[in-house]
């Protein structure tokens, strides 16, 4: 048995162990995988222009701010900047720390175990116009799909798992947060309830702690 490590991924059959859904405290005891999930390698994602970390405050309002209905019987609305979720997809890893493998050179079915070397945090990114603050998103997401999600989670130090490794077969590991997919839109809405241009956004939101498990 020899245990190493490498950059890059190598394509597989994959299994993900998820760890409990909320990161462990360092006081805590090591949490112990609850669930395990058969799914294709663990992907990155995929967008180049990919901004990790959501805006910290909302963005100023657009310049096309005249030509709006008047106020509906009266009343006016809240101005300001929303986010409307409109659909979701898979979870994406983001792995924290390097990612680690162990290579089983014998006849026989092995255990290989991995744990975790280094504490990261991982939170929202996005590609698009987001124009509203990273809490904002998480609770209308929350809200929409019936899932939790956060600004961001912590995947701790000293995790461990231990997993079969077929006979000359090489098992990875990568520990990190799994981040939702989803997709929706920033519209600024005025005093008078006009509505400004819809700013597609395709946003990742942290959604769980846990391992990523594949072999080759």
């Amino acid at each position: 048995m020899r245990v190493h490590r490498r950059a890059l991924l190598a394509p597989a059959v994959a299994v993900m162990v998820l760890a409990a859904a909320r990161p462990a405290l360092a006081d805590d005891p090591t949490p112990t995988p609850t669930e395990t999930i058969a799914t294709t390698p663990p992907d990155q994602p995929e967008e180049p222009d990919l901004a990790e970390g959501a805006p910290e405050t909302d963005a100023r309002a657009p310049s096309d701010s005249m030509n709006y209905p008047n106020m509906p019987n009266g009343r006016g609305c809240d101005q300001g900047w929303y986010y409307h979720p409109t659909s979701k997809t898979k979870g994406y890893h983001k792995g924290v720390g390097v990612e680690q493998a162990n290579y089983n050179g014998t006849s026989r079915t092995a255990k290989s175990a991995f744990t975790s070397e280094v504490t990261g945090t991982v939170g929202v990114a996005y590609a698009g116009e987001l124009n509203v603050k990273g809490a904002v998103a998480v609770a209308e997401i929350s809200s929409k799909f019936g899932v939790t999600v956060s600004a961001s989670l912590t995947a701790k130090i000293g995790n461990t798992v231990t997993v079969d490794t077929p006979s000359h077969k090489t098992t990875y590991a990568r520990y990190g947060v799994f981040r939702l997919k989803s997709y929706g839109y920033s519209q600024y809405v005025y005093v008078n309830c006009g509505k400004g241009s819809k700013k597609n956004v395709t946003i990742y939101t942290p959604h769980r702690v846990g391992w990523a498990i594949w072999e080759n």
